[in-house]
């Protein structure tokens, strides 16, 4: 799935891009997230997500595989599977555009690949918890930068496209690569001072709430998904019960 919002936040384009760009102030404004180290443009970190009663925690890493500070674009890869119950993979492309000296507006493209329970909402779910999600993420930013809300984020379009998230960021990490090493074979510029890897420092966040993000219209329609994923959970348990009972 792939879906493309835009927010404005009021600051400059170069203040606005570099925040956006820096993944230790801008991380944490993901909803649930948590960035754990940062080592360059790698990150590593958890996003905790919440079902009703059930509770899930995605451990992964990513990848800030372009950085272009003249066409205020960048683009970050992530991935992390919530110990073998669900997988996600994301492909987030950012590019900010000068409206006024001090207005920017910010333009994400989010391809993203799920599997496992959260997938079993659907499309439609899925694209309004993501909504409230990247307005809350453009208000967190905004509020870094200026102390105030962005008036959350819009939503440009929704699209379906035939590869998903995964073969996506494998076509990304590719042409980056062969882009790398074609300019290396060129110039073989001197190799940069390595960058020390470090925590980062964050308070522990609430998980998301995907029926509290959703909202009752979409409760009323997951109600019976998510009933039906309890009810499986406790006649499977029942049933191990049983077998391991000794028979009279």
């Amino acid at each position: 799935m792939e879906l493309e919002h835009r927010f404005e936040v009021p600051v400059g384009i170069e203040k606005a891009f570099a925040t956006l760009a820096d993944m230790e102030q801008v991380g944490g404004c993901f909803p649930g997230a948590t960035v754990d180290k940062v080592d360059g443009a790698e990150f590593s970190g958890t996003v905790k997500i919440k079902l009703g009663p059930i509770r899930l925690t995605y451990k992964g890493h990513g990848t800030i595989v372009e950085k272009d500070p003249i066409a205020h674009r960048a683009r970050i890869e992530a991935t992390g599977n919530a110990g073998g119950s669900s997988t996600a993979a994301m492909l987030v492309s950012a590019t900010a555009t000068a409206l006024a000296p001090n207005r920017t507006a910010v333009d994400l493209v989010t391809t993203l690949s799920i599997t496992g329970r959260p997938a079993q909402f659907g499309r439609g779910v899925m694209v309004e918890v993501s909504n409230k999600m990247i307005s809350q993420f453009a208000d967190c930013v905004s509020t870094k930068l200026v102390g105030k809300e962005a008036g959350g984020a819009e939503l440009v379009d929704v699209v379906d496209p035939d590869e998903v998230a995964a073969e996506v960021v494998a076509d990304e990490r590719e042409a980056v690569q062969e882009a790398q090493a074609a300019q290396a074979a060129q110039d073989r510029p001197a190799a940069p001072a390595p960058v020390q890897a470090h925590r980062v420092p964050t308070a522990e966040p609430e998980p998301i709430d995907l029926l509290g993000t959703a909202g009752v219209p979409v409760l009323r329609r997951v109600v019976p998904v998510l009933a039906g994923v309890v009810g499986l959970i406790l006649i499977s348990k029942l049933v191990r019960r049983r077998k391991t009972q000794p028979e009279e």
